[in-house]
């Protein structure tokens, strides 16, 4: 990387950059992923964030107040405070990575449809959006590959050691099977509906990762006998996968659900809609996210998934997205 490019108060580029990012649900691998093993994700491409970056009006250098972060909704104050502090870094990561820098005061706006803490990758898809706003004010033509290092930058900061998949998936155009930094489109035979319901309840990844940690060290051989279950179960999903058996992939991400809920990482709320979801019959059902709260993803028939769909509302779910494993959006109910 070369010297710092000072671009003056108005950079080239254009004087606005438009970003956009979505959601994404792990269908398999959570947690395991960190120590190596593969992990399925899933694109939601319907539920979406866009993030514009513009020009301020008054010169960094003649005020402590170099960024205007506004996010609609009914964000907290505590919630906004915390992403303009990720915000300021991540901004900081871009312009040492890509030379940019400018006087002048940035605002940068984040409009989305992602809820927060339900292990959908809203942090990853805010930070996306963010750095492909940036790459258009800033006039930068960015790789794919250094997109993801800024995200996966910013993903260590909020969420300490991040494997990376989520990163991955918030730009995925199809599912892809994600290990070590890299990643494929697996072979897809079947035409089934994964079905997202938020629980309402907010997860926290950190917090999952510490107990998990936790669990391991107190336990000789737990974290291998995670790690080997889990890689043991997405390599079964993909090949099921791959050969149009939806019954026998339900039947992994149920399994998965019991190695999350072994290790403390589900709740009542979720397991309650995990029984509903195969009481209505769908093909498996599990928690998707770090735990401790956050969605549930299930597996159904494009016959039987309205019926799916309605129990898991019936059942506490707040609201939820249907996700064709052959179409390219989502549809909420």
């Amino acid at each position: 990387m070369g010297a710092t490019e000072d671009l003056g108060t108005r950079p080239a580029g254009g004087t606005a950059g438009i970003g956009r990012a979505h959601a994404k649900a792990i269908v398999l691998g959570e947690h395991a992923v960190v120590y190596g093993s593969p992990a399925l994700a899933l694109p939601i491409p319907e539920l979406t964030v866009t993030a514009r970056a513009g020009w301020g009006t008054r010169s960094r250098d003649d005020s402590d107040d170099d960024l205007s972060f506004t996010m609609p909704g009914s964000a907290s104050r505590a919630v906004v405070a915390q992403a303009s502090h990720s915000l300021r870094r991540l901004i900081n990561a871009f312009e040492a990575r890509t030379g940019a820098h400018s006087r002048t005061p940035l605002t940068v706006g984040l409009n989305g449809a992602i809820p927060p803490g339900r292990g959908l990758g809203s942090s990853a898809a805010n930070s996306r959006a963010v750095v492909l706003a940036l790459a258009g004010l800033f006039g930068r033509e960015l790789t794919e590959d250094v997109a993801f290092d800024l995200v996966q930058t910013a993903e260590n900061m909020t969420h300490g050691r991040a494997s990376g998949v989520d990163a991955m998936a918030v730009g995925a155009s199809a599912p892809l099977l994600f290990q070590q930094g890299r990643a494929r489109t697996p072979a897809i035979g079947c035409d089934d509906v994964f079905i997202v319901a938020d629980s309402g309840t907010a997860g926290s990844t950190k917090e999952a990762v510490g107990l998990l940690r936790a669990q391991f060290g107190q336990r000789t051989g737990a974290r291998e006998t995670f790690v080997q279950r889990a890689t043991l179960l997405v390599g079964r999903a993909v090949r099921y996968l791959a050969e149009g058996r939806p019954a026998e992939l339900g039947a992994c991400m149920t399994d998965y659900h019991e190695l999350m809920h072994e290790a403390g990482l589900s709740t009542d709320r979720i397991d309650a809609l995990v029984r509903a979801a195969l009481a209505a019959g769908s093909h498996g059902a599990k928690i998707t996210g770090g735990g401790l709260g956050g969605c549930v993803l299930a597996l159904a028939s494009p016959r039987t998934a309205g019926q799916v769909t309605g129990q898991l509302l019936a059942a506490g779910a707040v609201r939820a997205w249907a996700v064709p494993l052959m179409g390219t959006g989502s549809h909420e109910r």
